[in-house]
């Protein structure tokens, strides 16, 4: 096995910034900044999961993605469903696909002033 893919059945990734909420990309004047953010949110994910993938994509799990804001103004789940996390999930080769039949989704929101961040849990079911 290679240093850059590992077999257990809970992995944990961590990235220290938060997508903005899909409220920031409503209407068509942001499509391009949505496509640049999400090209860049893929790659960030992706390069976060080197050497800490699974040996093979995993074809059942559960993602829980939690979101710890540096505040503790009101946000709607809805407006941070993990789209560009997924992608990346995909792209890393930690999923083999995002689809429902694949996943299980969970989101939350908590709240860290000292160090905002996305925290990426993918469990074996």
């Amino acid at each position: 096995m290679s240093n850059k893919e590992v077999d257990i059945s809970v992995y944990k990734f961590k990235i220290d910034d938060i997508p903005k909420s899909l409220n920031h990309y409503a209407g068509r004047a942001n499509s391009w900044e949505y496509r640049e953010d999400k090209k860049n949110w893929t790659a960030l994910v992706y390069y976060n999961c080197i050497g800490k993938r699974p040996k093979n994509p995993i074809t059942k799990a559960l993602v829980t993605i939690t979101y710890f804001f540096p505040t503790q103004s009101r946000r709607d789940p809805d407006n941070y469903s993990g789209k560009m996390i997924m992608d990346g999930l995909v792209t890393a080769g930690v999923l083999e696909d995002d689809s429902f039949g694949c996943i299980e989704l969970r989101l939350r929101g908590e709240y860290d002033k000292v160090e905002p961040r996305t925290e990426i849990v993918v469990e074996v079911m």
